[in-house]
């Protein structure tokens, strides 16, 4: 069949070249349609559950809203993993799916279930957060405006220009962060309102009594029908004032005669601060899961530009964030590493080839087989990134090509006064179709053990197989088709003496070497032991990481307070961090900016002791203090390393979102104890933290903050209400009434305001003040609230985390200066032996962060690599119909392993799993050699040429194709090993096993396959 194709293609050249262009046209198509973004998305399916209740403690919002969630989502379907945070006025629980879950699909069950929750009265529904993933937060802005108030600028951004945005197609959420959210407030003076024997239920009730619009109906006049339509909605303040509250000996009193009306705002539990200018309100414009990241952004912008223009004077929106500034540069270094591969690929190719149209037609074989690649990309929703564009070698793609247009370039070299050129074209191409497809499949083989990865690996890896599997399909098709037509057309007689002349001058250098080891045979035979002992060796000294830490362009510095700190204290410490950053690095900072507490949607829910800074950085090239990223982290840490009372963790805006959202934790290592007591736990976090101090590699070590949040803490005395003839509720009434109790809404045109009674700021200045608020009993008697309750200050949870409806405290850290392999293992130790816990509760420890998909991927690929192996072996078992002859080509791997493992240690790189799926890559490659190298000995012995000089012969034959194999694969990953651009990181280790593989396998390929073909086949 194959030979039929060949035959065919050559015949109808012409077709075939439509048939090019027509994919041609097809894959420049699939290429403006790609999804595009900087790295893969590799969060999990997960839905959070979010509810708002700005005056709850954090224990009572466990109990109130955070458990009857938990119970309610239980059992669903698909459901992995449940996690939880209950902290001051808000719960969040998120919800993970397995992969095979559909986003949607698992919003649309939560919603069913979120039916079936019964909360306290007066709690809000709960709400799912938008649908967006790790990577969905693609676009931060600033408001500002001089002279205006940050109430002012908030009312913009929620009125103005938050709807605007959240038209753009592709975007689930805008948010808001900081700011001052209006609302109008009824401040009670309790003296005024009992002397008019009033209770703050009273005035509750009459506000949402007098605050109402309804129908009439319709009434019809003359045959005209007119719509009645009642208007009771308060519209201001005066209009609040006038509310009617009772009669009052013969007259009338209104909430003006009980309390002061004013234009407030919402107890905040979030502000931003920006470039040490103090508050600022920010803007975060979320991308729907699986839409094209760049194109989300820049219609973003746009909207923007478009909405500045109607915005009042003086206000102006400015974007600090930008994801198509990330994706631009990471595609950058991917376009610039697949350009000077593919130059210098088909720069090998004309120096040994020594013709210009043989190279052509070769060089034709990489945008071809490219847009096999795109169009599959387009078709299986895969993104264009650095992990599925940036790993292709172009060497790989063309070897096949190489050989059959070689082949060709030869035989019409050689002529044949019979046949026609045509003729010549097609035999050259049919003998060597079938083993360059066969090296096509082994080549192919290689890639499927990343298809079994799962998890956050077979996010990351998946797509590269994939596009890879897709490229060389698309090369085997070519082999068959286009190559033999456009040989057909264009090739002619070459001219050889330039590619003699290198040919030449390597066998001069090879042929004395491959004698010397015939004559030793023995001696050399036992070389391969040395090969497993460097392995060895190199392995046990290699350390290991998940993956290298990408370089974003961007830091994130999460700061640590002391719980209770206030939101006052947040911004202070923002504004200062950011001067200081300011001060000292203004050539390497663009923008840096503050996030504390929680967004208005509470997407990420930290508490108020807790602020994100966000430094976005200038070009590399206008840097002053450091060259590289982690130099600059490192400087910025010790400047800031003075700073009191506040711990710091280095991060970078994509890996602390991602990794936030998958493990619930912000670092490398997250140590979890599980158990019931917060006191317990609290004490064995500690003794964990100190003990990861004292482990040489451990950097930005704290635990979480569960406790020391002050709570002033207002128990009823039921005995002493019963006396007084007081209703836990009128009591309850009055603890409302301390922060903000809804009474329902203010309408100005379209804008929509809470309208709040609260008591006046004499009656909740302070602890004392809350304690000698009035309270009038059934008698008339005025009383203090503390006669009817035990007040006192105490400290409470600040935080509670919750994993499958099971308290936890996690205890973090980065690492630094060491893999996170060995350092994990050390930790385990480590604590196994010094960590005693309580025998009853529950109590135990587990670890999560990036290790544990080192510790997956590595498994799953030690399971599946021997297999794909297993299959390679089967395949060579057939080809070389040898039991012996196969063994010798599959020491290949072996000497691409040692390889791989030399190019790591001189480059001071530790394994990741990119350097893993490098060792299965080059693993194909070194066995195709040693099958080449056999192959062609065999021909010549079946000859008629025997002994030595059947092995020298065969060799010397074969060197050229090994070596223009080997060149074309070593340049084609050339540039992703020492490029320096942004996203390089996760592609240098990659590109170094695959360069130190194939030079060591093709070094020991020639000179040891040789002798031990003749000690174990010749003469076994």
């Amino acid at each position: 069949m194959i030979n039929s194709i060949i035959s065919w293609s050559v015949d109808r050249r012409y077709v075939v070249l439509m048939l090019l262009a027509g994919l041609i046209a097809l894959g420049a198509f699939s290429y403006s349609r790609l999804p595009v973004d900087a790295f893969p998305d590799t969060t999990p399916v997960q839905v959070q559950i979010n509810t708002v209740v700005p005056a709850l403690s954090p224990i009572e919002v466990e109990q109130q809203l955070t458990f009857p969630v938990e119970q309610a989502i239980s059992g669903i379907p698909g459901l992995s993993e449940v996690r939880s945070i209950s902290k001051y006025g808000l719960s969040q629980v998120t919800a993970i799916f397995g992969d095979d879950v559909d986003l949607y699909f698992a919003r649309q069950l939560i919603l069913e279930r979120m039916q079936m929750i019964e909360l306290p009265d007066g709690a809000p529904q709960p709400e799912i957060g938008p649908a967006a993933t790790g990577l969905g937060e693609v676009f931060h802005y600033l408001v500002r405006g001089d002279g205006r108030s940050l109430e002012e600028l908030t009312t913009i951004q929620n009125w103005v220009i938050r709807p605007r945005l959240r038209s753009v197609p592709g975007v689930a959420e805008v948010n808001t962060w900081g700011g001052e959210t209006k609302q109008y407030h009824v401040l009670v003076d309790l003296d005024s309102l009992m002397g008019y024997e009033l209770t703050l239920g009273d005035v509750h009730e009459r506000l949402r009594e007098n605050n109402v619009a309804t129908g009439g109906g319709n009434i019809v006049q003359a045959g005209e029908l007119e719509i009645v339509s009642g208007q009771g909605l308060m519209k201001n303040v005066p209009d609040i004032e006038s509310t009617f509250l009772r009669t009052y000996e013969g007259v009338s009193v209104n909430v003006r005669d009980v309390a002061d009306v004013t234009v407030g705002h919402e107890i905040r539990r979030g502000a931003a601060t920006a470039n040490g200018a103090g508050e600022a309100v920010l803007g975060l414009g979320f991308m729907l899961k699986g839409e094209n990241s760049a194109e989300v952004t820049t219609r973003l912008k746009d909207k923007v530009a478009e909405i500045q223009s109607t915005l009042p004077e003086g206000v102006e929106i400015v974007p600090v964030y930008d994801r198509t500034e990330l994706v631009d540069q990471v595609i950058a270094t991917v376009k610039t590493n697949l350009i000077e591969g593919a130059l210098l690929v088909i720069a090998v190719l004309f120096l040994f080839l020594g013709n210009l149209r043989a190279g052509l037609i070769v060089a034709a074989a990489i945008p071809l087989s490219l847009c096999f690649a795109f169009t599959g990309m387009w078709q299986y929703g895969i993104v264009g990134s650095l992990m599925s564009l940036g790993a292709i070698d172009f060497g790989f793609i063309v070897d096949s090509t190489l050989v059959m247009i070689e082949n060709n370039v030869r035989r019409i070299e050689e002529g044949a006064p019979s046949l026609s050129r045509l003729e010549l074209v097609k035999r050259a191409s049919i003998q060597v179709a079938r083993p360059t497809i066969f090296a096509q499949t082994i080549n192919m083989i290689v890639y499927l053990p990343l298809l079994a990865l799962e998890g956050i690996e077979g996010k990351l890896f998946a797509p590269m197989s994939i596009t890879i599997l897709f490229a060389l399909s698309g090369s085997v098709i070519l082999i068959c088709t286009a190559m033999p037509a456009l040989a057909a057309l264009f090739l002619k007689t070459p001219k050889k003496a330039h590619r003699d002349r290198i040919v030449n001058f390597l066998k001069r250098l090879y042929k004395p070497a491959i004698s010397l080891t015939l004559r030793k045979p023995a001696l050399f035979c036992a070389l391969p032991v040395l090969v497993f002992a460097g392995i060895f060796a190199l392995a046990s000294n290699t350390g290991a990481e998940f993956i290298p830490r990408l370089s974003e362009t961007g830091i994130v510095i999460n700061t640590v307070r002391l719980s209770g700190a206030s939101i006052e204290e947040g911004i202070r410490y923002g504004t200062q961090i950011e001067m200081t950053l300011l001060e000292e690095f203004p050539a390497e900072i663009e923008n840096v900016w503050t996030r504390t507490g929680t967004a208005e949607v509470a997407t990420d829910p930290m508490g108020i002791e807790l602020s994100d800074v966000f430094i976005t950085l200038t070009d590399r090239t206008e840097w002053t203090r450091a060259k590289t990223q982690d130099e600059l982290t490192s400087q910025m840490r010790e400047e800031l390393s003075g700073m009191p009372g506040m711990r710091m963790i280095f991060t970078q805006p994509i890996e602390m979102r991602v990794n936030e959202m998958i493990a619930g934790i912000r670092s490398d290592l997250g140590i979890k104890i599980f158990g019931d007591d917060l006191d317990t736990l609290r004490e064995k976090a500690a003794e964990v933290q100190t003990i990861l101090q004292s482990i040489d590699g451990a950097s930005d070590v704290f635990a979480e903050q569960i406790t020391g949040q002050p709570v002033l803490e207002i128990s009823l005395d039921r005995d002493a209400l019963s006396r007084r003839g007081v209703t836990v509720r009128e009591a309850m009434d009055v603890v409302s009434s301390i922060g903000t109790w809804k009474a329902g809404e203010i309408r100005e045109d379209q804008r929509r305001f809470d309208l709040c009674v609260r008591l006046a700021p004499k009656h909740r200045t302070t602890a004392s003040d809350v304690a000698n608020i009035p309270v009038q009993a059934v008698s008339g008697e005025r009383l203090r609230l503390a006669d009817l309750a035990t007040i006192r200050e105490v400290e409470g949870p600040s935080t509670i985390t919750r994993e499958w409806q099971k308290r936890r405290i996690v205890v973090q850290c980065n690492v630094t200066g060491r893999d996170i392999g060995g350092f994990v293992r050390e930790v385990r130790e480590r604590i196994q032996d010094e960590l005693e816990l309580p025998a009853e509760g529950g109590y135990h420890v587990e670890y999560g962060g990036q290790f544990e998909h080192l510790e997956r991927a590595s498994l799953r690929l030690m399971i599946v690599v021997p297999l794909a192996l297993a299959l390679i072996f089967i395949l060579l078992r057939i080809s070389t119909g040898s039991l012996v002859a196969s063994l010798i080509i599959f020491l290949g791997p072996a000497f691409a392993t040692l390889g791989g493992l030399a190019a790591l240690f001189v480059r001071g790189l530790d394994f990741t799993i990119a350097a893993g799926v490098g060792f299965v890559i080059v693993s194909g490659v070194s066995v195709l050699n040693g099958l080449v190298m056999l192959a062609t000995i065999r021909e010549i012995e079946e000859s008629g040429t025997t002994g030595n000089a059947a092995i020298i012969e065969g060799a010397l034959s074969r060197l050229r194709p090994i070596v223009m194999a080997a060149l074309v694969s070593i340049l084609g990953f050339l540039p992703m090993a020492l490029s320096e651009g942004v996203g390089a990181e996760v592609q240098r280790p990659l590109a170094s096993v695959v360069i130190g593989g194939i030079i060591f396998d093709n070094f020991l390929t020639l000179l040891l396959l040789p002798p031990m073909y003749k000690k174990f086949v010749v003469c076994p």
